[in-house]
């Protein structure tokens, strides 16, 4: 598979596409955590003790920051004020524990354009840090990962909290921060539910409102959303991502509201996928399970999914969930041939130029189905959790029918990419809505048909 570079582009809208706007943000957390000083909270505070304990684990913490700060003229996008040391990245972090992201604009009046949202506000810190050689030691390392995690539980439970809606409700026009819930942010995602393809007719008619599209109560100052995370997985209303061809198994459907990245057939159950083309390795991916096996030489279809979308998983066929599990993994690890060492300069929004490779390392689910149609048999779904992604919720039980369609799963308080992976044999026909890759402008709707299955000739 052939990755297409996005050029400057900020890929699914998680982190603004112009990097001033994640300047002014980060100046921004300077001045709060300076005017309002927290005391580190425990999660931090071990993860800080463990760093100073290893003394070669301090040496590449403390030389991520320094190299990145080396490197900055090297950048495609200039240099950007993330933390030039551990210290102050600590602080900043524990900053953003008592904050949830925020949707952003630039420009006064008529001239205001969207800006995107901090969609993932650590990852804005770790943007060019993760992309250096020892940044790359420093976030493959279990250790790591481990306190990582217990951060980022901490965090998301304040985003479960009602606290956190504040941002639904409440503009900052001097810091270009605007209210979720506000007219301008609302077309936003209006229009990217809107654009989504998929088979005709579209179901979002030309004057359909955000709560025409979404599951809300408009007469309620923060539309019935409990919190950050409620509105973040928010749901579709009835008849806005119908199931095409529900009783037809030969029609998969897509799993995810998401944006093709690309198709791989053949795919290995084992290789090296560290490597520059970021080839699938099937064992990894799935984690050694003894089924894995029965996929070596199949497909590999992944999407990824935009910051202001839809983020719960469907089934994309009916049949039996064979297992289903979570794989705890690395949260800022990008392939090293997407940072600093790549010679055409680093991913200005990594780790999303890396999807092949997370795929293998990052935190993430796998659902074996056994689908009803034999001409399928037995297939994966693997969403991936990238960056802030700390929990990939399966919704679903080994032994349990599933009809296409029916919700299998959702990211919490991230953005990601997912696989689809069927076995060798298995002859689909892919719907081709758009080209696939980093570049592509729209997601593919929910539910809709994505391939068409055969039996083998």
């Amino acid at each position: 598979m052939t990755l297409q570079r996005a050029g400057s582009a900020r890929l699914g809208g998680w982190l603004p596409k112009h990097p001033k706007a994640t300047t002014h943000w980060v100046r921004k957390l300077k001045k709060m955590a300076v005017e309002s000083p927290r005391p580190l909270v425990a999660p931090i505070v071990a993860f800080q003790q463990m760093v100073y304990a290893d003394p070669v684990l301090h040496a590449n913490v403390v030389g991520m920051f320094a190299e990145a700060y080396r490197l900055q003229q090297t950048t495609p996008l200039g240099w950007e004020p993330e933390p030039q040391t551990f210290e102050e990245f600590l602080v900043l972090l524990n900053q953003i524990l008592y904050t949830a992201p925020e949707a952003y604009q630039t420009g006064t009046g008529d001239n205001q354009q969207p800006a995107g949202l901090i969609g993932f506000p650590i990852n804005a810190l770790l943007d060019w840090p993760m992309a250096t050689v020892f940044g790359y030691d420093v976030f493959s390392n279990a250790n790591v990962n481990q306190q990582f995690k217990k951060i980022l539980n901490f965090w998301s439970n304040f985003l479960v909290t009602a606290d956190s809606r504040y941002v639904l409700v409440q503009n900052d026009p001097d810091n270009d921060a605007i209210a979720w819930l506000s007219p301008a942010a609302q077309t936003e995602m209006v229009a990217v539910a809107s654009q989504a393809l998929g088979q005709p007719p579209n179901p979002v008619g030309p004057d359909a409102t955000f709560a025409d599209i979404f599951n809300c109560d408009p007469a309620d100052p923060y539309y019935g959303f409990q919190s950050w995370d409620d509105f973040f997985t928010r749901t579709f209303r009835d008849g806005m991502r119908p199931v095409y061809a529900p009783t037809n198994d030969d029609m998969i459907i897509n799993a995810c509201e998401s944006a093709p990245l690309g198709i791989t057939q053949n795919a290995k159950l084992s290789d090296l996928f560290w490597l520059k083309g970021q080839p699938y390795s099937l064992e990894n991916m799935l984690n050694f399970d003894e089924l894995a096996p029965q996929f070596n030489g199949g497909t590999v279809y992944q999407a990824f999914l935009s910051a202001l979308s839809y983020h719960r998983w469907h089934s994309p066929v009916s049949g039996t969930i064979t297992k289903a599990y979570v794989v705890n993994g690395s949260y800022y690890l990008e392939n090293i041939y997407q940072g600093f060492f790549n010679p055409a300069g680093a991913d200005t929004s990594a780790p999303n130029n890396s999807q092949p490779f997370l795929t293998s390392v990052a935190t993430r689910a796998v659902i074996f189905i056994e689908a009803d149609n034999p001409a399928i048999g037995l297939m994966c779904v693997v969403p991936v959790g990238m960056a802030e992604v700390s929990s990939c919720q399966i919704t679903v039980e080994p032994g349990q029918h599933v009809d296409k369609g029916d919700q299998l799963g959702m990211f919490h308080f991230g953005g990601s990419t997912h696989c689809l992976i069927f076995r060798p044999g298995v002859n689909l026909m892919f719907t081709d809505y758009e080209q696939s890759g980093l570049s592509a402008p729209y997601n593919i709707r929910v539910n809709t048909q994505l391939a068409m299955v055969a039996p083998p000739a």
